[in-house]
């Protein structure tokens, strides 16, 4: 076990040289992360059944142990995850150059991040997806995964760490806290002047915390309190399949819905069918309602408390508000929304445009479900994140958001 500290500074130092590097260098280190973990799938899903066996005896719910769990095509899935990241453009250099009147020529150009704190939950892919966005934009990582993961994290990045020194970089330039004590999120958080930016992902009460308590700078991400609006101007069928796909396709994730909001000229009609719909799936949902829905649905519900339409369930569990226009819609969306993702099924293009632009989210839908807002979905490869703040990034996190930038001057002996 290495002191968090010290594994810091492994990396920071590691980050120095691959910050340095050419792209054609990390992108080997790209293609040979992808082959290797083709390569060594039998080992990881190996170390993967342990934690899914640890999973089981600690009782986990159905929709965690999804996310948890790897098979051989989602290994597959990582992997190509990452040659699409090779095969992205390079994020770093080049910029814009101006010539100013006094003949100075100054250039914006992309550079990493430095040295990337990476908290996240039992999501063993998402240790392959930040290793490898961090290594094409030029940052080193430090991550701190789930101990819930702790053997699949372990092995995955064992096999990117080879990767990476067999393409001439330092290994260090991926680096896993290989503990499970919250004692070292605290660790991470007073890692100034070492990382220089912490990213969590999790719970919305986890990443408060952080947000709260941390002394590095942090970008705020995941927290996913997401809605579908069915306007008076929506086609019920339509709203149907978006409503049950953005809710049960995955529950357990932040870009799944957490609410369904009705306009009451349509509420009887769709909740019906919504209820139908829910009834005969493989999954049990479970309907919170106002008062308004409760009266339509009966026994096929139970009265929401006002702390349901704060609450990211993450399972199927669904809150259901009815509102009387699209005005009351926005207001109740902005109100109780994390700013993730959040959608409008509407045949009506002045209430769509209305909806777009005042709505405050990162992502926002019009007759589509909100499970796209994802990077790789967005063309962007794969994210380290979605970033629900406004500064420096915003929605899914892709290479560009994984830099900054630094200015640079040619004169010939200009004075001021």
């Amino acid at each position: 076990m290495t002191d968090v500290k010290t594994l810091a500074l492994r990396a920071k130092a590691a980050g120095r040289v691959l910050a340095v590097s050419g792209v054609r260098q990390r992108n080997d280190a790209l293609s040979n992360i992808a082959d290797a973990l083709i390569a060594s799938c039998g080992d990881i899903l190996a170390a993967n059944a342990v934690d899914m066996a640890r999973a089981a005896v600690n009782n986990m719910r159905d929709s965690l142990r999804d996310r948890l769990l790897l098979t051989e095509a989602r290994i597959c899935s990582i992997a190509e995850g990452v040659a699409q990241i090779e095969a992205a453009d390079d994020p770093l250099g080049a910029g814009t150059v101006t010539t100013r009147p006094n003949g100075l020529q100054i250039s914006k150009v992309a550079v990493p991040l430095g040295l990337v704190g990476f908290i996240y939950e039992a999501r063993p892919n998402v240790t392959a997806d930040a290793a490898a966005l961090c290594v094409k934009s030029g940052n080193a990582v430090l991550l701190r995964g789930s101990r819930d993961a702790l053997n699949s994290n372990i092995a995955i990045a064992n096999v990117i760490r080879g990767a990476i020194a067999k393409a001439g970089l330092p290994e260090d330039c991926v680096c896993l806290l290989e503990v499970e004590g919250r004692e070292t999120v605290t660790e991470m958080m007073n890692l100034t002047g070492i990382l220089d930016v912490l990213i969590p992902r999790g719970g919305a009460g986890f990443i408060q915390t952080v947000v709260t308590n941390s002394r590095v700078p942090v970008i705020e991400t995941g927290a996913g309190i997401c809605h579908v609006y069915a306007d008076c101007a929506a086609d019920i069928d339509m709203a149907v399949e978006i409503i049950y796909n953005a809710k049960c396709s995955r529950p357990s994730v932040c870009n799944a819905i957490e609410q369904l909001v009705v306009n009451e000229a349509i509420a009887e009609a769709l909740l019906l069918k919504i209820a139908e719909k829910f009834n005969a799936s493989p999954y049990t949902v479970e309907i919170r309602a106002d008062a308004a829905a409760l009266k339509i649905l009966g026994d096929r519900a139970v009265q929401a408390s006002d702390e349901d339409y704060h609450t990211e369930f993450g399972d199927y569990i669904i809150a259901v508000k009815t509102v009387p226009d699209l005005q009351a819609a926005i207001e109740h969306i902005n109100a109780t929304g994390t700013g993730h993702s959040e959608a409008i099924v509407t045949a009506d293009y002045g209430a769509a445009q209305t909806f777009l632009r005042e709505v405050d989210a990162a992502a926002v839908y019009v007759n589509a479900s909100t499970r796209f807002t994802d990077g790789g979905e967005f063309g962007l490869g794969a994210e380290i994140g979605i970033s629900t703040q406004k500064l420096h990034a915003r929605g899914p996190m892709g290479l560009s958001a994984l830099t900054s930038s630094k200015f640079t001057i040619y004169g010939n002996g200009q004075i001021r």
